[in-house]
């Protein structure tokens, strides 16, 4: 476009939405410029040269040009792929509720590096390091509310002042941690946790980010921080995910034996 002035970014595709013809509307999240919407016209030819960028999940080097409220895409190179969810339908559907999830917490036009780098860690734990989708999912949840602002208090009860509760729980409407017995009246919704679902939920909140997922919790105890981490980012948030959704209906149901 003579005249008109391009921008150099890279940007992660949160989201793409088919258009008239061959066109994709693309919900970027970019470096420089944070969330935007793009047009990318022609993104569903095969022939168009920046196909392999317009597609979910993938982290490319974008040449923008703004028109109106619009950016258009004028040119695209793929970073990176994370081809690792691409050969794993419960990794890939993970992927798209991280985004998702990312989406709803960022706001347009705000730069937003924090957010970024966490949703390309979380994909890359996925992809490359093949972490378990199960562990993956609250540890980034968690963090994912902490980054944006919803940190919640996880260092003592938050009525005795206990640093190791009794039967823990999780005020996620409050965003507290509290005793089994303590602040029983004033709790909307509580999720009950134990100690390794606790100390798990304090590395996440508490830890270095580089060691997110450097943890081990299996049975009981992940399922219990899973169910905490998914409620509290739903009542923070106010709000479902249909990916999310669709994730767990791929869990495997376990059969009782008889």
């Amino acid at each position: 476009m003579a005249g008109t002035p391009h921008i150099v970014t890279k940007g992660i595709v949160l989201r793409e939405t088919e258009t008239k013809e061959a066109d994709k509307i693309l919900t970027l999240l970019t470096q420089d410029q944070g969330k935007i919407s793009v047009i990318a016209r022609g993104a569903r030819r095969k022939n168009c040269k920046y196909a392999a960028c317009a597609q979910s999940l993938v982290w490319s080097e974008w040449t923008l040009y703004q028109k109106g409220d619009w950016y258009y895409a004028n040119e695209g190179s793929t970073l990176e792929l994370f081809s690792g969810l691409r050969s794993d339908l419960e990794a890939l559907s993970l992927g798209f509720y991280l985004a998702e999830l990312t989406e709803a917490v960022t706001t347009e036009n705000t730069p937003a590096p924090e957010l970024l780098r966490h949703l390309l860690n979380g994909l890359y734990a996925l992809s490359t390091l093949h972490k378990p989708p199960a562990l993956v999912k609250p540890a980034f949840e968690v963090k994912l509310l902490c980054l944006a602002g919803y940190e919640p208090l996880a260092d003592s009860c938050a009525y005795c002042g206990c640093p190791d509760p009794e039967r823990p729980m999780l005020d996620v409407v409050q965003g507290v941690l509290r005793c089994g017995t303590c602040g029983a009246k004033e709790s909307t919704l509580s999720m009950p946790l134990c100690p390794g679902s606790l100390a798990a939920l304090r590395h996440i909140v508490y830890g270095t980010p580089k060691r997110l997922y450097s943890f081990t919790l299996g049975g009981d105890a992940l399922r219990r921080l899973s169910a905490a981490a998914e409620a509290f980012a739903a009542a923070q948030l106010e709000r479902g995910f249909r990916s999310l959704d669709f994730y767990k209906s791929l869990q495997t149901v376990e059969i009782p034996s008889n």
